[in-house]
């Protein structure tokens, strides 16, 4: 078997991992150089997609939404140059407005890396990645196990986001199925869950908000009939 030499961090969009949980973010390409991991190299390698991945076969109207507004900012405030042809002025815009959601993922590491080390060595195990042998994998931020049975214990993925007011912070159900599809492959069924949401823009200010057993148990349904969806739609499996 040939060895592979991967980096176990890109981005988001590139997530796969090996049948045995190992992050494959990146792979080594024919000619010697390091690039993101692609759905071919996947096929090649038995390698399963994200919890994210196949999240993102669904519609997020909100998150679409959003980034049109960027763009429309992007033209209103991004001068044209003095004879700078159209497709060049338009890549610049369109590259301008993913700046905020470039700063707001910064941001967000940074404060996951503080959460991971103050909670590191006390009973959470953080930052753990999994394979499931249904075909995906991902990493989950914090979960302890429970002492009573081996698939209960608790679930947390934590969220980053510019709010004021926690009351106004909502959950929605590409967050519960996330956390469903998380506890699943991690063997805890029957695990409590949970999104943290802290706040960018007020230091300390956080939401958290519990999933309902009903809801996880739907969720699990939602994000399992994407993972079909995904598989018959790649032909992969």
């Amino acid at each position: 078997m040939t060895e592979l030499k991967v980096s176990a961090y890109t981005a988001e969009s590139g997530h796969w991992y090996t049948r045995n949980g190992e992050p494959m973010y990146q792979i080594e390409g024919a000619n010697g150089k390091i690039r993101n991991t692609t759905l071919r190299d996947a096929r090649k390698h038995n390698l399963v997609p994200s919890v994210t991945t196949i999240l993102n076969v669904a519609a997020k109207p909100g998150l679409d939404n959003w980034k049109l507004q960027q763009v429309l900012l992007a033209a209103l405030t991004l001068p044209r140059n003095e004879g700078e042809p159209e497709g060049a002025y338009i890549d610049r815009i369109i590259s301008d407005s993913k700046e905020q959601g470039r700063s707001a993922a910064d941001a967000g590491t940074e404060i996951h890396a503080s959460v991971e080390k103050f909670f590191k060595n006390q009973d959470w195990i953080c930052e753990r990645p999994f394979a499931h042998e249904t075909g995906f994998g991902g990493k989950v931020d914090m979960f302890a196990r429970g002492t009573i049975k081996s698939d209960d214990g608790i679930v947390l993925d934590i969220k980053t986001k510019e709010f004021y007011d926690s009351n106004k912070v909502e959950g929605y159900d590409e967050h519960m199925m996330q956390l469903a599809a998380y506890r699943v492959g991690i063997g805890m069924q029957s695990a409590k869950c949970a999104n943290v949401f802290v706040s960018r823009s007020v230091p300390g200010l956080v939401k958290i908000i519990e999933w309902s057993p009903e809801d996880l148990q739907r969720g699990w349904k939602m994000f399992y009939r994407l993972l079909e969806f995904w598989q018959f739609k790649n032909n992969y499996k």
